[in-house]
């Protein structure tokens, strides 16, 4: 039984949904290291950015769910559900931060997800939690939410340079192939007309000799 659904059973459908969506972040990294062709490989780094906008949005849900229970709950309960949102940032930043590492192999440039020290927060959240009273937890976690948003934001961005250089080159291509298969075709058709003009002298000359 979810240890969550004696709690609140809003709380255990969050939680619920953010393991799912983390789940599918996990395999979706792991399915990122197969990817060789750069094209796929940002689109599928799109994909991942927008489950972690999502698990994002249902992180503040949570805390939200957190914070207004908060006065019902017991301290072993109230620390329990703080622990287990600052769990669920820190395992987010780890994929923040792989995206951070994929987008920058990427595109051969340096990728700022995190201004400063922000980096490392998810962890040393987590070290520093027992000694934090409820509110600086929740303060804390929502700050991290925050920088985790815009980290995501400016991913996506380079996420849809990276796809549209892509596309305007694909399309280059395109066209070069095109006029490179025009030219062959007139110069078959010039070859033709040789020939054919060939053919037309010969027989001249054949009827002035007789």
């Amino acid at each position: 039984m979810d240890p969550f659904s004696s709690i609140s059973e809003e709380l255990a459908e969050i939680d619920g949904q953010i393991t799912d969506i983390l789940r599918a972040l996990s395999n979706g990294f792991q399915k990122l290291e197969k990817i060789k062709d750069s094209n796929r490989r940002s689109r599928q780094l799109e994909e991942l950015t927008e489950k972690m906008r999502d698990c994002k949005r249902l992180i503040k849900e949570f805390d939200r769910e957190v914070k207004n229970m908060e006065r019902i709950n017991d301290p072993n309960t109230s620390r329990m559900l703080n622990e287990k949102k600052q769990s669920m940032i820190k395992e987010l930043n780890s994929y923040v931060a792989l995206k951070k590492q994929y987008a920058s192999n990427l595109d051969n440039k340096k990728i700022d997800l995190f201004d400063g020290p922000a980096e490392d927060l998810g962890e040393q959240n987590v070290l520093l939690a027992s000694a934090m009273t409820n509110q600086q937890l929740i303060d804390n976690g929502n700050q991290m939410m925050d920088e985790t948003d815009q980290a995501i934001e400016r991913s996506k961005k380079v996420v849809h340079e990276t796809i549209n250089v892509g596309t305007e080159t694909a399309q280059a291509l395109k066209a070069q192939t095109e006029q490179m298969s025009r030219i062959v075709n007139e110069l078959d058709s010039i070859h033709f007309s040789i020939k054919k003009a060939s053919k037309l002298v010969r027989e001249i000359g054949r009827q002035v000799i007789f």
